[in-house]
């Protein structure tokens, strides 16, 4: 594991909150997924081109078992994240400042890191540029649901379950942040629409469709 040559230091409201919750994070993803978060990912996986791939946001390296068989490169701002990973190419970085070349991968995959991001903007223009013409970008992540009731009662569900959580792991603070962090951001039908990569697809999943995946390409 590296860090990147030229890492900058970027405000963001999530600093330290995944360094505190390292240990226990893909344990409590699994049961609030009630077991599917590796079937998301993998449903969103199928729809890249094969080569290399660059896991954006990588955190534990949680996809690897369903990244097949991809030349994976992992990449994570938080070095506790990425110590825990059996990925074997690991770099310490930003998405808003991805450390490779232009048109260095066939793919992009990042799951349950977009909310979390300084800004969407310049890390989809990132995206498109260490991707090969003609790459796919693959995202996975949470949202509130579409229609008004269900979201607000996926909001009050989340308000009152993940700070719990977060007592009982001893890490409140950290939780209460991911129940906000649902609220970040529009919807993908709308935040992908105008961005520098074509949108191929969008698809719902999960209760409520709370989970979405989105394919994206270079053109």
């Amino acid at each position: 594991m590296y860090s990147a040559p030229d890492r900058v230091t970027l405000p963001r409201n999530s600093d330290g909150v995944f360094t505190e919750i390292a240990g226990t994070y893909d344990l409590i993803n699994k049961i609030l997924s009630f077991g599917q978060e590796q079937n998301w990912r993998r449903r969103a996986i199928a729809k890249l081109p094969p080569g290399r791939l660059l896991d954006l946001g990588s955190g534990t390296g949680a996809a690897l078992p369903v990244l097949g068989e991809f030349e994976v490169v992992g990449l994570d701002p938080e070095a506790a994240m990425l110590s825990i990973s059996p990925i074997r190419q690991k770099v310490v970085g930003y998405g808003e400042r991805l450390p490779f070349p232009d048109g260095s991968f066939d793919a992009v995959f990042s799951a349950y890191v977009f909310r979390n991001l300084t800004s969407v903007d310049e890390t989809l223009a990132e995206i498109g540029r260490v991707l090969r013409p003609g790459g796919k970008a693959a995202i996975v992540d949470l949202g509130r649901p579409r229609n008004q009731w269900l979201a607000r009662i996926h909001r009050l569900g989340s308000a009152l379950v993940l700070p719990t959580i977060g007592t009982l792991v001893g890490s409140r603070d950290s939780y209460s942040y991911l129940h906000r962090s649902l609220d970040k951001l529009a919807p993908p039908e709308e935040l992908y629409a105008d961005g520098p990569l074509a949108v191929e697809s969008v698809w719902r999943m999960g209760v409520f469709g709370f989970v979405y995946g989105a394919i994206l390409v270079n053109e």
